[in-house]
């Protein structure tokens, strides 16, 4: 299909910056159609090793979502789904998804190739499997960006040779790795250029000196002459001034020295601070129009990340998912091992909840940019032990431009497949005969769609 490029407009300054702008609807007649169109996104946000699946799902299996129904699941029955209960009416929480493809020896390697490709494996049998295909971000990036573009893909976590950076792929056997650096992916968003020589941070403080001066100092002129533009619309005025205090906000958070752990090294000390700084930067790309495609993975293959919940590091998240300390079955037990497993649940629903509140705070010409996208927590396993593939928990908020229904409970019996084909053709993805997608992944998959999360 064509690619879908809508008129966007960029404020260029000095040191190379380009600042993209949201969407505007009032700037000329002749733009202002492709200017309110909705920028159809996905972001993807990856938590590993399975939920405590007694724990997860509403109480209830009613198909409708409502924000007082969550609340009570989450203050009577401890729900993780529970703390997205602002956000019901916006969801589709997609219960019955499985992979078809195993036999690795590792779970983790199981989900990790398939998570986002639906791919067959490579051969190997091990837990070095690679994906035969693309991941679902690349297609949608290859499709809907401008040539040469890619996903914004991010990393926070504990990394480790094992599995790491095991979910992107660019096709058959070619891995792609996650940006670790919020402050160097920002530099790619607005096409900073750095000296010679220096590393990113130094070159975050000497050329952007982001503690006194923003990107928007780069652009004054530019912006002041905008804003002054007689047929520049009130809610436009309004759209661009939160959008630039949206950077200045970006820009005083990598300030404060948001980093992550230097390679093999397991300091969750932060992770907080560099899981909300990597989603502020998605956020933003969404909403200057910089991609259609973004993720972030948290933690390797099987997450070895400390979290710090209720104030205390805890375990191992993978020791935690298997409930005793060690890799594999054997080990001391871990007290309350469910327990806490569940705990580090809630905590990724908080991740999913920051970015939604995120995303929610961009007004566009339709709503929010919430609304504009289709925006994913999934997990590549379905639960701690056994780390089985059936069930795998799939949350879907935003109902991209209007393509998706929300406020779903969805219950079934779906390959993983389906639910790719649904947030693709969502956002305008086409299979080779130009229809809405149907066949991603893996032939040996059954065509089609999850028909329920389809506004007819």
């Amino acid at each position: 299909m064509s690619r879908i490029l809508p008129r966007r407009l960029f404020l260029r300054g000095a040191a190379g910056v380009a600042v993209g702008l949201p969407l505007l609807e009032s700037l000329s007649m002749k733009s202002a159609r492709a200017q309110t169109q909705p920028h159809r996104y996905a972001i993807f946000l990856r938590q590993g090793n399975g939920v405590l699946q007694p724990k997860f799902w509403p109480v209830s299996n009613d198909a409708a979502l409502t924000k007082a129904r969550l609340e009570q699941d989450l203050a009577s029955d401890d729900r993780a789904v529970g703390v997205l209960s602002a956000y019901a009416e916006k969801l589709n929480l997609v219960y019955g998804l499985r992979y078809r493809h195993s036999g690795t020896g590792c779970g983790h390697a199981d989900g990790c190739f398939q998570a986002l490709t639906a791919s067959t494996p490579d051969g190997n049998n091990s837990n070095e499997t690679l994906a035969m295909g693309p991941s679902l971000d690349w297609v949608i990036s290859q499709q809907l960006d401008a040539a040469g573009s890619e996903p914004v893909s991010m990393y926070a976590g504990a990394t480790s040779s094992f599995l790491g950076d095991a979910i992107l792929y660019r096709g058959a056997k070619e891995r792609r790795a996650g940006e670790r650096s919020s402050i160097n992916a920002y530099q790619r968003l607005f096409g900073t250029t750095m000296p010679g020589g220096e590393t990113p941070d130094d070159a975050a403080q000497k050329r952007l000196a982001l503690q006194r001066k923003s990107v928007n100092d780069l652009v004054r002129e530019q912006m002041q002459s905008l804003l002054s533009r007689p047929e520049l619309s009130a809610p436009d005025k309004t759209r661009l001034d939160a959008h630039f205090q949206a950077i200045r906000d970006l820009e005083v958070k990598m300030a404060m020295g948001c980093q992550v752990a230097p390679p093999g090294q397991i300091d969750s000390n932060n992770l907080d601070l560099v899981v909300q700084t990597h989603l502020d930067v998605i956020a933003m790309a969404m909403a200057c129009g910089k991609s259609h495609a973004a993720s972030l993975c948290i933690g390797n293959g099987n997450d070895q990340t400390q979290y710090i919940v209720d104030g205390v590091k805890l375990e191992r998240y993978h020791h935690i998912s298997h409930r005793v300390r060690s890799d594999g079955s054997a080990g001391e037990a871990i007290p309350d091992a469910e327990g806490l497993h569940h705990k580090i649940d809630k905590k990724f629903a908080g991740y999913f909840k920051y970015l939604l509140d995120k995303l929610s705070s961009f007004a566009t010409p339709t709503g929010t940019l919430l609304d504009d996208g289709a925006s994913v927590w999934f997990n590549d396993l379905a639960d701690g032990p056994p780390h089985g593939s059936t069930n795998l928990p799939w949350v879907v908020a935003g109902g991209a431009g209007g393509a998706l229904k929300t406020g779903q409970y969805i219950r079934g019996n779906f390959t993983i497949n389906k639910i790719h084909n649904s947030i693709g053709a969502a956002l305008g993805l086409t299979n080779a005969a130009g229809q809405p997608l149907d066949d991603f992944g893996a032939d040996d998959y059954e065509k089609g769609r999850i028909d329920a999360m389809t506004a007819t």
